[in-house]
């Protein structure tokens, strides 16, 4: 494996990632400034300020951590009322109270009264739910787009049961590619009469539609003499093919050659052809993209909403003897591991082209998940912000039916303490994530 294609994997990923989360805060930033929010910063990061520079009233800049990003307008939370001198707040003492107090009091200070109109508390719902849910729509677009891109631009894996070549005799499952067929049966498919460019149509009655169809009905026949319809030059032929019961590796759901403990291809007697596919990538229509986009949109909603579980499964392997699950979370120790496995792959098959469309698939998958797990209702995520403005729409609606005063906007920074208690619960998600990514990996090629 080159160390130098695993470096660049990781560069990719993290190039596409950092310039996703940008995009995500730009999703943000246009609908505010377009709305009159005062926008004070956008910034891509987290810790110590890198570079920063003044664009009218608002700070750009880089941070030194870039996992993530944000754009700070002022008035998230109500403004804080003053009170007369010497009054006493029959709340001061509630930890709840005193931190909100605090929070608003700290925000207030941010602007004067003639930004007052300019905060985003007091914008109107609609627009509040627009500015929030612009950074994960933004995900959401880009998404499609590298979908798209995958789809149309580099293809799609499509294994045709097209015959790419034709055993001469019958090796054993390890022989040397160089080996040679003296002293060897013939192959049956050469016996057979089966030859390069042949389509398979039918084997022992069952039709073929892909070369996984071709696998499974050569395997069940064993030994027996079968039907064998191939199309040649667009004429059907009649064939007939005895399979020899072999030695073959055992394969899993996805194809793939399953492994021993000492990382030896299993095997077990089944029938053999000796047939050969070539999975090829094959440009589809961008009408198959919004299947491929709810396919992705609903595995990942359902990893999310069962987050508490995987991470569960995550410690148990981090932790102790069980295995880490293929399609469990990933930490950004574990994105970058796939990233750089992807870019040094030496497979026979698995070359440029499905590198970068396997790499784009990646991107793609981060920036869906971007999309879920921020819609999750939860401050100080941007779901968190979306519940309040709903909740502050029903509440006007009701008090305007009812005929009462309007409640003003949700007071958000109520919700504080939950808020802190979220970041700690993100804080160790992220860090149990990157332990295991580094102690159980998982790894692109099992």
């Amino acid at each position: 494996m080159s160390v130098a294609l695993f470096a660049l994997g990781i560069v990719i990923v993290g190039v596409g990632l950092t310039v996703s989360i940008a995009l995500h805060e730009i999703g943000h930033l246009v609908p505010a400034k377009l709305f009159g929010v005062r926008v004070t910063q956008y910034m891509i990061g987290f810790g110590p300020t890198v570079w920063s520079r003044g664009r009218g009233e608002t700070e750009y800049g880089l941070k030194a951590i870039p996992l993530g990003g944000y754009i700070r307008m002022i008035g998230m939370f109500p403004p804080h009322r003053g009170e007369p001198a010497g009054a006493i707040r029959e709340d001061s003492t509630g930890f709840v109270q005193q931190m909100s107090q605090e929070a608003k009091e700290y925000e207030s200070a941010q602007y004067g009264q003639e930004d007052a109109h300019r905060t985003f508390v007091a914008l109107s719902v609609p627009k509040k739910l627009v500015v929030m849910l612009g950074g994960p729509v933004m995900n959401l677009l880009i998404s499609i787009v590298l979908m798209t891109v995958m789809v149309s631009g580099i293809g799609l894996p499509a294994v045709t049961p097209t015959v790419q070549s034709v055993s001469e005799c019958v090796l054993p499952a390890d022989a040397p590619e160089d080996s040679s067929c003296e002293g060897r049966p013939e192959a049956p498919a050469l016996a057979a009469g089966i030859r390069p460019g042949d389509t398979l149509r039918e084997i022992d009655g069952q039709e073929i539609r892909r070369w996984a169809d071709v696998t499974t009905a050569v395997r069940a026949a064993g030994d027996r003499t079968v039907p064998v319809v191939v199309e040649r030059d667009e004429e059907l032929l009649q064939l007939e093919a005895t399979p020899i019961v072999d030695a073959r590796p055992v394969l899993d759901e996805d194809g793939g050659m399953v492994l021993d403990d000492s990382g030896e291809p299993v095997t077990e007697q089944v029938g053999f052809l000796g047939v050969a596919g070539t999975p090829d990538l094959v440009p589809q229509s961008p009408a198959v993209v919004p299947e491929m986009a709810w396919q992705a949109f609903r595995g990942t909603a359902e990893v999310v909403l069962t987050l508490p579980v995987r991470l569960y499964d995550v410690a148990q392997a981090a932790f102790g003897p069980s295995e880490r699950d293929p399609d469990g979370p990933l930490g950004v120790v574990g994105v970058s591991r796939l990233a750089g496995e992807i870019a040094a792959a030496e497979q026979p098959g698995f070359e440029l082209r499905e590198k970068t469309g396997t790499m784009i698939s990646v991107l793609a998958s981060l920036n869906m998940a971007l999309f879920v797990f921020n819609l999750l209702p939860l401050l100080p995520l941007d779901g968190g912000h979306v519940a309040g403005a709903l909740v502050e729409g029903i509440r006007r609606q009701i008090a305007r039916l009812r005929g009462r005063p309007d409640p003003g906007p949700v007071d958000t920074s109520r919700m504080l303490p939950l808020t802190n208690a979220v970041a700690i619960v993100f804080i160790v998600m992220t860090l149990l994530l990157v332990y295991a990514d580094i102690v159980s990996p998982i790894r692109f090629f099992r």
